[in-house]
């Protein structure tokens, strides 16, 4: 019993507000779409004469507590028609609202939330909503639409290039993102090594990134959490939709197994370019596959429940001679209770597991590596009234890490089986997060996560002299991996390091007048696992590991202050946000580190220190015939690994240089300026419009400084880490959107999307290598570019 000793916890903060509670009454309830019963996230409740409100949280639930009275009350959702009532609210009252569509024509209706609109009052800041709508809309490669692409055209957000996984946030590395599939972690969110991401646009329900002033509910990464719900599945129907694209398909299926009490989704997507490679005798294959499920029960008005997946898997081979496959699974068990009108709960029980693998026949052998967690959270909302809402809840994790194990794949390859030591570890925190309305101007968010992280025992623990698992050379300034001096068993039952933190929340917001408001936050993170990467960009190769006895939790200080505003009632806005972000103990590696199937990484990796800080600006159109947005980020992201703490032998104190000599230097995910703009113009109800154009500076790299001569050899030198750049990045993509004209008396409903990538083929460098011509014998630099100009076209459906 779970809630018990959580109700116990926070009776005192409760009691502190009971007596605000006294003459004032409940409303509560659910607001879903009319058609399909799929409940809504961000729908506004409002009441005007009080000039206050509430909107629906992530599973469609609202409560507001107010006086006796009799109110008008005023929901609304953009892109449905307004519920106007006038409500007698003389005791607790449970009220579901259903929504319908603004228009009942014949021609389809494109929803639109308004959640990605600005709240002036709400103290939540450095938040970017996109509704699965938008993101359909946005030009991208090979006209497949996006979510993690479509982000990159939001402030502060880029990534490291054309065909490259992950994003970057403010200046972070993409393994500082925490990416949520209903509330499952995702630990790789690309398709073929980057060219998609792994979230199929059919299924999609919320996106919502938060950068800064994260809610305490959120914890284990430091630089934002990427949240996104799936569909629930409609209830009342069975609905068909999908597309055909130029080199993969999806197809998802929902509908009602007992009318408006449970519902089904199914969504399936693959790619088939692959298919065609023997036509042309390539003897390569690339292709990937996911499938979304999702079964949601309504039990009866306090209690539902939610079972949901995800399966995804990649394969890359070159003639069958390498192999190479990867990819995520996922599960989540959801119970949603209602306590009474004021309390909501929800359950969950998660697994996710994230799996690589790799076959080299020319070699002979086979690795597998991954790693799993295990997942127990319970999360309680509490609407005190109007103007406290107290959010608290316990999180358990339990990681199983698999470096890599080797095997023959012959039995004449003369490879041994070697399994790499895997690691074992335990997170757990609890958190509590107020959000309190002082006044009609002032309104603040305030918490605390408590975590904590224990690293488990192991079967193989190297010990290294003075505790040091990197040496350091002072004669020829260079690190090199130590060699351990003895080898223990720890057993699994055993503790080889804790780590406990507080992990404060603030942020606040202050309406200057209802369109202007200025909004500030702190927030602290704690980050107990790493990504072992040393590319620009995270590859499938790369493993995870946690924080243990050699390699300290990434810990996280970041401060943002903002200016908020609304012109002409809404249909502009404007966002500026100056953000500093301070991290400790950010990892990095000695030179000539060897990150693959090491099974002592901690002798290659130095703990250091990062920081980033810019100013991001963002000008959106929410309204009219033509809608868009125009975002600008000015940022620096920069490094430093100095030397470590002298080491006293034989009488000898070694000061070590460190990396770059100590020096901060650029952050391979270091953009200095980054521009996107956006627009969607709606031409006439048949016929949309859609282009972006995207400019960011070179990303930070290393190119040879000079060579030398060794043995008749050329061998090239490089200088200090970082301090080249490729040349600056620019794109232009267009699109067009042609609905069929629809059928009376036929529910079947098509498009055809046209799109055209990088229109002025700009040869966007992915990168420069230095070679010796063999002719000439001179040195020349090669620039590699993934994509010129692709055109593209999709067929989407729905009946």
């Amino acid at each position: 019993m779970l809630q018990r000793p959580l109700l116990l916890i926070f009776t005192l903060i409760l009691t502190l507000f009971q007596s605000h509670a006294q003459q004032k009454f409940t409303l509560s309830g659910t607001i879903s779409e009319g058609s399909s019963n799929e409940t809504l996230i961000g729908v506004t409740v409002a009441f005007p004469d009080l000039q206050t409100g509430v909107t629906t949280n992530e599973y469609g639930f609202y409560s507001i507590t107010l006086p006796r009275g009799q109110y008008e009350i005023v929901v609304s959702y953009l892109g449905f028609q307004d519920v106007r009532q006038t409500i007698n609210l003389n005791s607790n009252i449970r009220r579901d609202f259903e929504l319908s569509e603004e228009a009942e024509e014949l021609e389809e209706v494109v929803v639109t939330d308004d959640a990605e609109r600005l709240d002036i009052r709400k103290p939540q800041m450095s938040v970017n909503t996109l509704s699965a709508q938008t993101i359909k809309k946005i030009p991208v490669v090979l006209g497949e639409a996006d979510v993690i692409k479509s982000l990159v055209l939001l402030p502060g957000v880029t990534n490291a290039g054309e065909a490259s996984s992950g994003f970057n946030v403010r200046g972070g590395a993409a393994d500082q993102n925490l990416i949520l599939l209903d509330e499952a972690t995702i630990f790789n969110s690309s398709h073929l090594f980057g060219f998609f991401s792994v979230f199929n646009p059919d299924a999609i329900k919320d996106v919502k990134l938060f950068k800064g002033g994260i809610p305490a509910r959120y914890g284990g990464r430091v630089s934002s959490v990427l949240e996104i719900f799936q569909k629930e599945g409609n209830s009342k129907d069975l609905k068909v939709s999908g597309g055909i694209g130029a080199v993969a398909s999806r197809l998802l299926i929902e509908g009602p197994i007992e009318k408006d009490r449970t519902a089904f989704l199914v969504g399936g997507r693959g790619s088939y370019a692959h298919l065609f490679l023997p036509l042309f005798d390539v003897g390569n294959k690339a292709y990937f596959y996911d499938l979304n499920t999702k079964i949601n029960h309504k039990i009866n008005e306090n209690n539902s429940i939610f079972l949901s997946g995800y399966f995804g898997r990649d394969l890359f081979s070159v003639n069958d001679s390498f192999v190479n496959t990867y990819g995520n699974a996922v599960g989540n068990f959801r119970w949603n209770h209602l306590f009474s009108d004021r309390l909501f709960s929800n359950l969950s029980l998660i697994y996710s597991d994230y799996f690589y693998g790799l076959e080299l026949d020319f070699v002979g052998f086979e690795w597998d590596s991954g790693i799993q967690n295990f997942n127990l959270k319970y999360d309680l909302k509490h609407y005190l009234n109007d103007k406290f809402q107290v959010n608290y809840g316990l999180n358990n994790i339990y990681y199983v890490f698999n470096p890599g194990k080797i095997k023959p794949n012959s039995e004449d390859s003369g490879i041994i089986e070697e399994q790499l030591t895997k690691k074992y570890a335990n997170e757990s925190a609890a958190y509590v997060d107020v959000e309190h309305k002082i006044s009609d101007k002032l309104s603040v968010n305030y918490g605390l996560r408590v975590s904590l992280f224990n690293r488990l025992g192991q079967d193989e623990l190297f010990v290294y002299e003075n505790n040091q698992p990197v040496e350091f050379d002072p004669f020829q300034l260079v690190y090199r991996e130590a060699t351990p001096i003895d080898t223990i068993n720890p057993g699994r039952g055993t503790n080889l390091s804790s780590f406990t933190n507080l992990e404060p929340r603030v942020s606040m917001a202050y309406a200057m007048n209802p369109n202007n408001s200025i909004k500030a936050s702190y927030t602290r993170l704690a980050q107990y696992l790493h990504l072992l990467s040393n590319t620009s960009s995270p590859t499938p190769l790369d493993v995870w590991t946690p924080s243990g006895p050699f390699v300290e939790p990434q810990l996280l200080d970041q401060y943002a202050l903002g200016y908020f505003r609304n012109i002409n009632e809404g249909e502009y806005s404007v966002e500026v946000e100056a953000f500093y972000k301070d991290i400790q103990n950010r990892i990095d590696y000695i030179d000539g580190a060897d990150l693959i199937a090491n099974n002592a990484i901690e002798q290659v990796i130095l703990n250091g220190e990062a920081r980033a800080y810019g100013l991001e600006f963002l000008l959106r159109k929410n309204e009219g015939r033509f809608q868009g947005w125009l975002a600008y980020t000015l940022s620096r992201s920069e490094q430093r690994t100095p030397g470590r703490d002298p080491v006293v032998d034989n009488g000898r104190s070694n000061l070590e240089t460190g990396i770059n000599f100590g020096e901060w230097y650029s952050t391979p995910f270091d953009k200095t300026h980054d521009i996107a703009l956006y627009g969607s113009f709606d031409y006439n109800e048949r016929l949309n419009f859609n282009a972006n154009f995207v400019y960011q500076t070179g990303q930070p790299t290393n190119f040879p400084v000079g060579q030398f001569e060794f043995q008749e050899l050329v061998v090239p030198f490089f200088g200090l880490r970082n301090q080249t750049r490729l040349p600056d990045y620019h794109r232009l993509d267009i699109s067009a959107t042609l609905k069929n004209k629809p059928k009376r008396n036929r529910s079947f409903q098509s498009e055809w999307v046209f799109s055209v990538y990088n229109v002025y083929n700009r040869k966007n460098a992915a990168s420069i290598n230095f070679r010796q011509n063999q002719d000439t014998g001179r040195n020349e630099a090669v620039r590699t570019a993934i994509f010129g100009i692709i055109p593209a076209i999709t067929y989407n459906f729905k009946f």
